[in-house]
């Protein structure tokens, strides 16, 4: 029989046509994509991150102003059998423009970065799916060589370890990946980073993923268009840079930046987004050490990819054309890492983030 098709949640920005955030499903016996339906209205939901239980979903709202205060907001929802969401409470993020979030493995905490803020924050998780008043806050401080871009810190992502251990913070503006030490039992992190690592100067660190066997990461470079690889020691939380690829063709001379990073639930391939360029980056991953070789560099078929995701199967790559208010399907060989754009698509206003609610 025929495997159930996979819910997943879209992200977006509000300025536009857009109302919230929106549900579609991948089959993935033919790559097909549903129509996609308004799961709930919301203003700039462009991250979502769901609850371990499929119960809950929570929503970074990225804006300047909350009920009057200079910060962005974090929304929790219940997910109903059909796919609605309904809104549960809103907790101010204490920083500008929450860009990105998680959901703890134990599905007890939130954790929240702020982007223009340049802090983050983390939440506790009531037994009804509701944000329970801040648990932990760090403002980072500090700034880098680009004064367009890196006056101020700019905190892009945070990520967890496989253990629930430490938080990995990329700072955009600081050029820094930021490690704190994590207590799931408590949803607190560090007053202050335990470790940190940096990337080239002007690189602009954004989206950041462990591998699967946990003993290395990827980190996408926004500002110079790379990605950095580091091995990753889990008792300390310290990360050691051991390699630097660029995500763009030799002869690009455009305006590009990079997005998303992501690896193959089998930990055999690496795949960085191009804005501006318009393209996937794919990389094959040396079994031995973790560093990346370039296989290809594929059109995405849409205008500024923000993001993308692979399915829980590693068949497929769902892209966010942000630029073009599309969602396109390209299929992985799953032998060789390669792309192939498929015909499936479809249109959802200024898409930023995907994550999937089923499992196959």
């Amino acid at each position: 029989m025929a495997a159930d098709p996979l819910r997943f949640y879209i992200g977006t920005y509000t300025n536009g046509d857009s109302k919230g955030i929106y549900q579609s499903s991948l089959d993935l016996a033919s790559g097909e994509l549903s129509s996609p339906t308004l799961a709930a209205v919301a203003k700039n939901p462009s991250f979502v991150a769901v609850h371990p239980s499929g119960k809950y979903l929570y929503a970074v709202n990225e804006v300047g102003n909350f009920d009057g205060e200079a910060a962005g907001s974090v929304s929790a929802f219940t997910i109903a059998g059909d796919g609605k969401l309904t809104l549960l409470n809103q907790r101010s993020t204490q920083g500008g423009a929450p860009c990105h979030l998680v959901v703890d493995q134990l599905g007890k905490t939130v954790l929240v970065a702020n982007y223009s803020g340049g802090s983050v924050i983390s939440f506790p998780i009531s037994g009804d799916g509701r944000l329970s008043k801040v648990q932990s806050f760090v403002q980072h401080v500090g700034a880098s060589i680009d004064p367009s871009r890196q006056q101020a810190p700019h905190a892009h992502s945070i990520n967890l370890d496989a253990q629930s251990s430490f938080a990995v913070v990329a700072d955009l503006g600081l050029d820094k990946l930021l490690v704190y030490r994590f207590n799931p039992d408590s949803s607190s992190f560090s007053a202050q980073p335990t470790q940190e690592a940096s990337v080239s100067p002007g690189g602009g660190p954004r989206h950041f993923v462990f591998h699967p066997n946990g003993h290395w990461a990827y980190v996408i470079n926004e500002m110079n268009s790379t990605i950095t690889v580091f091995d990753y020691e889990q008792v300390s939380g310290s990360l050691t840079s051991k390699q630097s690829v660029p995500t763009l063709p030799q002869n690009f001379d455009k305006g590009s930046s990079t997005a998303e990073v992501c690896v193959t639930p089998d930990g055999r391939f690496v795949y960085g987004s191009n804005r501006g360029h318009d393209s996937l980056a794919a990389f094959r991953v040396n079994p031995s050490d973790g560093t990346l070789s370039l296989i290809e560099i594929e059109s995405t078929g849409g205008k500024s990819p923000r993001s993308f995701i692979i399915d829980p199967t590693g068949q497929y790559i769902l892209t966010q054309n942000q630029g073009s208010d599309s969602i396109l399907v390209i299929k992985i060989d799953m032998k060789t890492g390669a792309l192939e754009p498929t015909k499936h698509q479809i249109k959802v206003p200024k898409p930023v983030c995907i994550r999937f609610l089923d499992r196959p």
